[in-house]
């Protein structure tokens, strides 16, 4: 038996990367996963790979007529959704305070904060009839401390975590469970040039963190696992937000 078994599940981001990790993740613990993302041939590529447990929808995750058509596919393919995953986001280098572009700043916000609250709203209803799921946002340490010149994205990441409560709050009638996610200095095609040995030995533990250690806690979250675990910050960073 899978820890997912007979769950369906939308992921966001999911073309590449953690993303990618956790729609994989997924499927082997026996879920049925709508997995969203911009980036339309790996998408696809992924898709072809993983066979009849997936399907590939090219998603803008701030356009709101977007997000009824993946809830609505999600339906048609699978059944009610039981998990969504909030995964997808991005970081524009050098938005600081001082010399931050509005549109720039405007544009991080859209794409870490709003879609969270688009794709929270748009499965409640599916989630009610399934009986109850799991929403999982993932925001970043950025999220719980301040990150250096990194203005939007701390706001963004701020907001999800407050959201994330929030969300907890109202629905918990109604069975669905919401956590945030705070990852901290992973390594990823984005991050993997800043990995160096002497950068290492300043975190806690004496190493960056894998993708696959936030695939691990993020099955968690979606399985039954934590069915008592709603409306709380899971920080998977190597100890980075103790010091």
């Amino acid at each position: 038996m899978g820890l997912l078994d007979g769950k369906v599940a939308i992921i966001t981001g999911g073309a590449k990367g953690m993303g990618a990790s956790h729609v994989r993740r997924f499927v082997d613990e026996g879920a049925k996963v709508i997995f969203t993302d911009i980036l339309e041939n790996e998408g696809q590529a992924l898709a072809q790979e993983l066979g009849n447990s997936v399907r590939f929808i090219k998603h803008d995750v701030t356009n709101e007529d977007d997000w009824k058509d993946v809830v609505q596919a999600s339906i048609e393919a699978f059944g009610n959704i039981n998990i969504l995953v909030n995964n997808a986001g991005i970081d524009v280098p050098g938005v600081n305070l001082e010399g931050a572009d509005f549109s720039t700043y405007q544009k991080v916000i859209a794409v870490n904060q709003h879609s969270v609250f688009l794709g929270m709203r748009a499965v409640v209803e599916s989630m009610k009839k399934a009986g109850g799921g799991s929403i999982i946002n993932i925001s970043s340490l950025a999220g719980m401390v301040g990150a250096y010149k990194k203005v939007a994205y701390t706001a963004s990441k701020f907001a999800v975590r407050g959201m994330t409560k929030a969300a907890a709050l109202e629905l918990g009638d109604y069975n669905i469970r919401v956590n945030s996610v705070h990852p901290g200095f992973i390594v990823t095609d984005m991050t993997r040039n800043l990995v160096s040995p002497e950068l290492e030995q300043t975190l806690p533990i004496r190493r960056a963190g894998k993708i696959e250690e936030v695939t691990h806690l993020v099955t968690y979250l979606a399985s039954d696992q934590s069915s008592y675990s709603s409306g709380s910050e899971f920080v998977v960073d190597g100890g980075l937000g103790a010091q």
